[in-house]
């Protein structure tokens, strides 16, 4: 895989580089509420543009249905990295018509251009290899050289992602490079102890992951909407607890396996529990109760892990070497239920270990919650990439970067 530092090392000065970011940043309205993907493309673009490259940067935002969508605009994206870099970035209003080809023809060498929200062509997230194909030809003609550096889409068969370095020569930015060599360290030559903690919604969204780290981790902590899943196949009361009943039966495989081998799996020994679900937006009181894992009433719903699980989960990672993290532990944008998400982060801090937090939701609570990102050893800017990456699949945004 080529660099980025090999690419200007050859010389980008006058040439059109297509830049696929990940500019997929959480919107209220237009007002970004979290930046840190636009943050973490600054480097690559800023690199090309101090070397002459004219730059094209290219997104996704959201899931537009292959057509036009206002509300999935990349144009307060635009404006973020313009800020970021300090110089005005232009934008072209669509994608590889009109605005694109003009915008891109009039860029002088070191300026930068952002192009609208890629998924408003259907080309981009066709699974018709022509119709995918196409779209990249398009794209193709705006630029002389390819720089993959959206790590939170490589694990797409996109046009931009996977078709286009096929037909441009191509190198990975400094954020994919940094991203790889930090999820080697994750599957190649790990220091141990070895503590992976998994939280969110859905446990079917882990279970891939889970089955690869039953061979590799040495404690495997759950929490977040998934661990009522495991407390139901270990036979306890959940109550209105979020529950995936088809997953059970795999649960239960996975819970048997890991006494077998050796692998702590941690389980929640109390939750927070309310009568509902909390109103994100008011955030008006809640009136969470704490009780044991075992003694959900069957009126309420857990919603966090509690009090005796904070301090479990943090001695569980005390004394770790490595420490993975991907999914908030409870519902972390409420405050009475943000605690256990505070806990494990705070845990990682404390650490002496290499820690690594697993992008989505996990990097958005470290922002959301104050804490400082330089205090962990990396946040990743893609979450399912990097539980593809550790459930040992291959990568299409990866491959297709590979000379």
């Amino acid at each position: 895989m080529k660099t980025i530092d090999e690419l200007l090392a050859e010389g980008v000065g006058g040439k059109r580089v297509f830049v696929r970011a990940d500019l997929n940043v959480p919107l209220d309205g237009t007002v970004i509420t979290d930046d840190g993907r636009i943050r973490a493309v600054v480097p690559t673009v800023k690199a090309l543009a101090e070397a002459g490259a004219r730059v094209v940067v290219a997104s996704h935002l959201g899931r537009p249905k292959g057509a036009p969508d206002p509300a999935f605009s990349l144009a307060p994206a635009a404006a973020r990295l313009g800020e970021l870099l300090g110089t005005d970035v232009e934008f072209a209003t669509d994608t590889v018509g009109e605005s694109a080809r003009a915008t891109v023809a009039v860029l002088t060498d070191g300026q930068v251009a952002v192009i609208e929200n890629l998924r408003f062509n259907p080309g981009e997230t066709s699974k018709d290899d022509a119709e995918r194909g196409a779209f990249a030809d398009q794209l193709a003609a705006l630029a002389d050289v390819y720089v993959g550096d959206g790590f939170g889409a490589v694990h797409r068969r996109h046009a931009s992602v996977y078709d286009l370095p096929a037909r441009l020569p191509h190198a990975a930015g400094y954020l994919i490079a940094n991203e790889v060599t930090v999820l080697k360290k994750l599957t190649e030559d790990v220091q141990r102890p070895y503590v992976v903690v998994l939280g969110g919604a859905k446990v079917s969204d882990k279970l891939a992951v889970i089955d690869q780290l039953l061979g590799k981790a040495d404690r495997i902590l759950i929490g977040g909407g998934m661990a009522y899943t495991f407390l139901k196949a270990k036979g306890y009361e959940i109550g209105t607890s979020l529950v995936q009943e088809d997953q059970i039966p795999a649960v239960i495989e996975y819970i048997e396996r890991a006494e077998k081998t050796g692998v702590e799996l941690v389980l929640p020994v109390d939750t927070l529990v309310a009568p509902a679900f909390p109103d994100l937006k008011t955030k008006a009181p809640a009136s969470p109760t704490a009780v044991a894992a075992d003694a959900i009433p069957a009126d309420q719903l857990g919603l966090d892990i509690g009090p005796e699980a904070r301090k479990l989960y943090a001695s569980k990672i005390t004394d770790a070497a490595t420490v993975f993290w991907n999914g908030p532990m409870g519902v972390f944008e409420h405050p009475d239920f943000a605690e256990g998400t505070k806990a494990v982060a705070q845990a990682l801090v404390d650490s002496k270990a290499f820690t690594v937090v697993g992008g989505g939701d996990s990097a958005a609570a470290v922002r959301i919650l104050g804490f400082d990102e330089a205090a962990f050893g990396h946040i990743s800017t893609g979450g399912g990439a990097s539980l593809e990456y550790l459930e040992g699949k291959t990568l299409p945004g990866l491959a297709a970067l590979e000379d």
